[in-house]
């Protein structure tokens, strides 16, 4: 329930009528209302505050962003927590035009939104995914697909790149980990939020300190973050990927269809 899009009914006290009948999304970082710089006072709507599996959700004013925009609620709500991580993570390293980045888990929400994303920026996309993935990927942008299951990923992906990499955006881990981070280029960067191939990887110090890398974990953005990624859906700089819809009654199946991992893009659950 991080990623709630609807209509302001309700507002509190301190919170002018200006908000009354907007469609916002809201920035699911909960930051401390005396010290909003401090990230480890930072909560997580849906985690330690209720989030938007619900009709109604109380969320912070300074949170919530007015949306003016043709796209669906269904469509808005498919972009605040995957496609803000996936801004951070292009944002910590710097990406800008000309460089090449490459992309794991590039059919999943935050890697498809990373493919939109450096595309935006003027960067070369080479996008890691399943081989029946690459039309859908490179629907969202990717300059070129590389096969996961390759025999020699890192191989495969330094030939598809035509050399070693400026960044590496990894949302997967696991055994790819250590062997990907050799196609990155002396002074490169490597950039995290997820190891859905496992959190616990072999790193040689030796690669870190050598090829002189820089290493970005992201989890709490700035609320610059979010800004940005509001300005380019209002201007229509990027475009949702939905895979499927769920009601929130069939909350479950929604959830056995996610770990199956046969989609592209989000799914999006709706209050009936």
């Amino acid at each position: 329930g991080a990623d709630p899009c609807g209509e302001v009914v309700a507002v509190g006290e301190a919170v002018g009528p200006g908000l009354m009948g907007r469609r916002v999304l809201a920035d699911g970082w909960i930051r401390d209302a005396v010290d909003p710089a401090d990230r480890s006072k930072a909560g997580y709507l849906g985690s330690e505050r209720d989030g938007g599996y619900a009709q109604f959700c109380a969320i912070p004013a300074r949170n919530v962003y007015p949306v003016e925009s043709d796209l669906t609620d269904v469509e808005l709500a498919s972009f605040p927590c995957s496609w803000a991580t996936a801004e951070h993570m292009l944002t910590r390293p710097a990406l800008v035009a000309g460089e090449t980045v490459v992309v794991t888990g590039a059919s999943g929400g935050v890697g498809s939104a990373l493919v939109q994303l450096a595309k935006l920026r003027g960067a070369r996309v080479v996008a890691v995914t399943s081989a029946a993935k690459f039309a859908d990927v490179s629907a969202c942008g990717a300059d070129v697909c590389v096969d996961r299951a390759s025999a020699d990923l890192a191989d495969a992906v330094v030939e598809a790149a035509g050399g070693t990499v400026d960044v590496l955006a990894d949302v997967v881990g696991g055994t790819d980990f250590a062997p990907l981070l050799d196609a990155v280029r002396r002074g490169g960067r490597y950039t995290t939020a997820g190891a859905i191939a496992g959190p616990i990887v072999d790193l040689d110090l030796r690669t870190l300190y050598l090829n002189d890398l820089e290493l970005y974990g992201c989890t709490v953005y700035e609320p610059a973050v979010f800004e940005a990624l509001v300005g380019y859906i209002q201007r229509g700089e990027v475009r949702p990927v939905v895979a499927a819809t769920w009601p929130l009654t069939e909350f479950r199946e929604a959830q056995e269809a996610f770990v199956a991992k046969a989609h592209t893009g989000a799914m999006v659950i709706t209050i009936d």
